[in-house]
């Protein structure tokens, strides 16, 4: 009799939660925005320009243009991940300057001090106005332009990407192959049976923008797939479900021990040499 009740309870409390959640959505869970200022290029010894880039459904959005150090290579446009705003994503690629690429960062709409509330429509647009933007910059004529997107921005970046042939080649670092399908992998934790965090997921999750239902259309251009090992974020069999759905040419590294968006920490001079030898080897350099 004890054991009915405790699971009649269960069943009554996961009842609520999933009953609240349809109402209320669960979409609004991938995003983290802030406007706290936490790391500027200047900490870091690095030029910028603050720049304004306007979307085509009349916003205005906020980012940094970080010129390369040396020859120019390239310029590589950064999709970040879901939380803050790009004052915290600088590290991770404030050494691609160095490297000798332009790079332009951007905050998608409700993030940082762009304009707007963020949505995930939303977030395509951003990325199509970003690379708009740097289309305009007389730096970024006539040398390649890559795109580099990292958790939630490695998902919008190869949406982006799909639609946009300018771009020369596609990093996705420590990305997920769908909204509802990175949902139902976190909530097989909480509901014991797969089939039912599928269910949930459907139901509290919107569909569309996947990235896994568009990545065949990066090819031809190359795309390389990273996933960090000990990910319980965006889970490595996610990003090699993404890769296993791309076109060629395609390259997929794993990062053994590696922890969600730490990558450089571990991996320092590896991630950054795989990074740019790919970009050199997607424009025959």
């Amino acid at each position: 009799m004890w054991r009915l009740v405790k699971w009649v309870v269960r069943i009554g409390v996961l009842a609520l939660a999933v009953g609240y959640l349809v109402l209320v959505g669960f979409d609004g869970k991938f995003y983290y925005p802030d406007d706290q200022i936490y790391v500027r290029p200047p900490d870091l010894r690095l030029a910028y320009e603050d720049v304004r880039l306007p979307t085509r459904d009349g916003l205005t959005l906020a980012g940094w243009f970080l010129p390369a150090q040396g020859q120019p290579r390239g310029t590589v446009v950064h999709f970040h991940g879901n939380a803050a705003n790009i004052t915290n994503h600088l590290p991770l690629v404030e050494w691609l300057p160095r490297c000798g690429y332009h790079v332009l960062m951007f905050d998608y709409r409700g993030y940082g001090e762009s304009e707007g509330r963020v949505t995930r429509a939303g977030t395509i647009a951003d990325g199509h106005a970003a690379l708009d933007y740097a289309l305009t910059r007389p730096e970024v004529r006539g040398g390649p332009l890559f795109v580099y997107g990292q958790s939630l921005g490695a998902a919008v970046a190869i949406v982006v990407a799909a639609e946009r042939k300018e771009v020369a080649a596609v990093v996705a670092e420590s990305p997920f192959s769908g909204y509802r399908r990175i949902a139902a992998r976190h909530l097989r934790g909480l509901v014991y049976f797969d089939w039912l965090a599928r269910g949930v997921a459907a139901l509290t999750v919107s569909s569309g923008h996947d990235p896994i239902d568009v990545v065949d259309r990066v090819a031809p251009r190359p795309l390389l797939v990273i996933a960090a090992g000990n990910d319980r974020i965006c889970l490595p069999e996610s990003a090699r479900e993404l890769f296993d759905a791309a076109g060629q040419p395609k390259e997929f590294w794993l990062a053994p021990g590696a922890e969600h968006l730490m990558i450089l920490d571990e991996y320092d001079s590896e991630l950054k040499e795989r990074v740019t030898h790919f970009f050199e080897r997607a424009t025959g350099r």
